[in-house]
């Protein structure tokens, strides 16, 4: 009865006009940006988080959702129908999803994708909120010294799960925590890595960061391997599969569901992860592998399904814990520090509408997305013909505003071009900048825990072992130091990715 009663309450505070509104304006911009190749959700999240200073709590953290989990049904429109994935784990459903447009199954390929991601959606937004209210519970029970060891099992696993080298990997994170200790000591004050610069001394910017490292080095980045686009797709016809699809269809999306809904809590890539592990699982249990590759649906339900659900599940360890899972989720954890709202166990308790409201707009979100998709094929790929070097000028100049805009100081402007240039030089140098993210938002964390145990255990730092639940923890993060290290998760982690690069 409690979760029909947090759910009624949710469905209240999600049905207000306003935040309907702007779920609509979410999931619509989240589409068009996931059938864009180049942008993604995390540029445009970095890049519309200024502009939600000014809305409810509720209100923009719906919108960023809803921008998220939108691109995750826009990626897979244009992987479809001209092989062109818009979003990361959309590559993957290209392999089977264009060769059934070739063979003119584009509608049948397409209603697979949407069929499967709303009932994936569906499912998994009703695990986060049966799952979400125990985690949190048991959250409460965490001191300083569990805390630490999370946020370090948390690091260590999304270096087991970054594509390319591990050691780069680890590199970023390093890179991120120590750029998250600049400004003043939490609890001395004194200045730490300033160089003089009254500036510094809040620390960097968020916002700055995000935006220079997602929204400005993916536009260099972007702009050196310019791609011809060109959208030529008939009309597209019967937007229903065949008795002989839906039923090849049910099996491989309630798999997907069930391993995107497992994946999507873990730390790194975990949507790219089940939408890749999904593919590999149909096509092994499959009495007919040869037609992977060549037009199978399954090969496009399964991994759509386990992309969504991924993309919902992420949201628990962020609503539970306080921990980003991947990227988007570290820009969702400076929504809720910039509208006050501390991210964590306490937030179900102290803000209950924000919190089941944000889980029934993923539902709400869904639907919406369902009716978006499937009618308005024939814009999202004219979208493709709006030349990129329109699209980048204007997105820079719509960041560079929203950014100014926080404190009016033009020093959040020079930063967005800094970690711009040092973004673009670092994926040069075959090195993501996803874990630098990860590592500045959990950096501070990770200090402000283990200098708290350390008081309260007076400088013991045997706590960390002494303490049952903080100790298997360390374990674990050992256990994933060892695995990542190892020669052949090395060689199969790539394996998994090749098909994204």
């Amino acid at each position: 009865m409690e979760l029909l009663d947090n759910l009624a309450l949710g469905f209240s505070t999600a049905l207000l006009v306003q935040n309907v509104l702007y779920c609509f304006v979410g999931v619509l911009l989240g589409t068009a940006v996931g059938v864009l190749p180049g942008i993604g959700p995390t540029a445009t999240v970095a890049m519309l988080l200024p502009i939600t200073f000014s809305f409810e709590p509720v209100t923009a953290l719906i919108m960023l959702a809803g921008i998220y989990y939108g691109a995750q049904y826009g990626g897979s429109t244009t992987a479809i129908l001209i092989n062109l994935p818009g979003e990361s784990s959309a590559a993957v459903t290209a392999l089977d999803g264009h060769e059934m447009a070739r063979q003119g199954r584009a509608g049948a390929a397409l209603a697979a994708a949407a069929i499967g991601s709303f009932i994936a959606g569906t499912v998994a937004t009703v695990a986060l909120a049966v799952a979400a209210p125990p985690l949190a519970r048991v959250a409460l029970k965490f001191g300083p010294a569990e805390y630490f060891s999370l946020v370090l099992l948390g690091l260590i696993v999304s270096i087991a799960l970054a594509r390319g080298s591990a050691l780069k990997a680890l590199a970023m994170i390093v890179l991120g925590v120590l750029l998250g200790t600049v400004g003043q000591d939490i609890y001395t004050g004194t200045p730490r890595f300033v160089f003089d610069q009254r500036e510094l001394y809040g620390g960097i910017d968020f916002v700055s960061v995000a935006v220079g490292m997602f929204g400005v080095a993916e536009i260099l980045r972007n702009l050196e391997n310019e791609q011809t686009r060109t959208a030529i797709v008939s009309k597209v016809k019967n937007l229903w599969p065949t008795r002989v699809d839906r039923r090849r269809i049910v099996g491989p999306i309630l798999r997907g569901t069930g391993l995107g809904a497992a994946l999507g809590v873990l730390p790194g890539g975990g949507h790219v992860l089940a939408s890749f592990t999904s593919y590999a699982v149909e096509k092994r249990i499959s009495k007919r592998p040869q037609e992977f590759g060549r037009g199978a649906i399954q090969g496009v339900a399964g991994p759509e399904s386990a992309n969504n659900a991924a993309a919902q599940t992420s949201f628990i360890p962020l609503l539970t814990l306080g921990l980003p899972a991947h990227p988007v989720m570290a820009l969702m954890v400076g929504a809720f520090i910039v509208h006050g709202i501390t991210p964590g166990p306490n937030v179900i308790t102290d803000e209950p509408a924000l919190f089941w409201g944000l889980i029934a707009s993923m539902w709400i979100g869904n639907v919406l997305l369902v009716l978006l998709n499937l009618p308005l094929i024939g814009v999202w790929v004219r979208m493709l013909r709006i030349p990129y070097q329109v699209l980048f000028p204007m997105i820079i100049l719509f960041a560079s505003i929203g950014t100014y805009s926080l404190g009016f100081n033009a020093y959040d402007v020079y930063a967005i071009v800094f970690f711009g240039l040092l973004g673009y030089i670092l994926i040069k140098c075959g090195c993501e900048p996803a874990p630098l993210l990860l590592g500045f938002v959990l950096g501070p964390l990770l200090e402000e825990n283990l200098r708290r145990a350390l008081i309260i255990s007076r400088g013991d730092p045997s706590v960390f072992l002494t303490r049952p639940i903080s100790a298997v923890l360390l374990a674990l993060a050992v256990a994933a130091l060892v695995v990542a290290a190892l020669p052949t998760i090395s060689k199969r982690r790539e394996a998994v990715f090749t098909e994204e690069e």
